[in-house]
């Protein structure tokens, strides 16, 4: 006798379970902005919890996890840029600044620290959350399944792009950001070849939206500060004038 292949009409067929929202901590002194930033996220989408300063950050940190933190540069107490540096020494979660700071200096302070984004006070609402999402979207796609891609060495630097670690030469693990890495694979990709900020920028954020053109200056500054054996004459990363950067080292791929 066959044997009928459809389902009982009281069993649902199985469905695969949507992916939980992203969750994003906002470090936010002021009550009324916090509160604003709060509804925001969570009125796209996301889940979203708010705390006022470093310390209540490092309490609720210690028992959950986030997608992202929304750090404000100037907090009582611990200041934002601090704050950052502090994290990125001590973990990977993609950090998204905000600075009332107007000068090019201070607003890039801190990319330089190692946040992978910000955003200048006042700030358009549509536009924070375009940064919020490209930022989580390059998360995401660093978290899926490996490319087969090979390692490569330069200088007796290693750097793989299936683990997104970086060794120096003596074999140690370098600590580096989202963005830095993007960048120093892309110079690796490409040596000895002048690359314009532009030509970056399309390799790092994939032309969404991203830093401002003068945020692959400060990312640059930090991957030399890791890398250069002499700041003041780096032999790696090198500026053209009018041009770009050129990475100057022979670079070979790894089996």
């Amino acid at each position: 006798m066959a044997m009928s292949t459809q389902q009982p009409a009281n069993i649902a067929p199985l469905k695969e379970a949507p992916p939980a929202p992203a969750r994003i901590l906002i470090v936010e002194d002021d009550g009324d902005i916090a509160r604003m930033l709060v509804d925001l996220v969570k009125g796209n989408g996301f889940e979203a919890a708010s705390v006022a300063n470093g310390i209540e950050m490092d309490r609720i940190l210690a028992r959950h996890g986030f997608d992202l933190i929304l750090l404000d540069g100037m907090l009582p107490g611990e200041d934002g840029f601090s704050i950052c540096r502090r994290l990125r020494s001590s973990g990977k979660t993609p950090i998204l600044m905000l600075t009332a700071l107007r000068e090019d200096i201070d607003r890039i302070l801190g990319l330089e620290l190692g946040a992978d984004d910000y955003v200048t006070k006042p700030f358009n609402s549509r536009e924070l959350m375009a940064r919020i999402r490209n930022i989580l979207r390059r998360a995401s796609d660093h978290d899926g399944p490996p490319a087969v891609l090979e390692p490569m060495t330069f200088s007796g630097w290693r750097i793989d792009p299936r683990s997104r670690e970086l060794f120096d030469a003596e074999g140690a693990q370098v600590s580096m950001t989202t963005a830095e890495f993007d960048l120093l694979w892309a110079f690796c990709c490409h040596p000895n070849k002048v690359l314009t900020r532009e030509q970056l920028l399309a390799m790092t954020h994939a032309g969404s939206a991203g830093p401002i053109e003068r945020s692959i200056d400060a990312h640059i500054s930090r991957v030399r500060q890791k890398i250069e054996p002499n700041l003041k004459d780096p032999t790696f990363i090198k500026t053209v004038r009018l041009g770009g950067y050129l990475f100057a080292s022979k670079v070979e791929r790894l089996p």
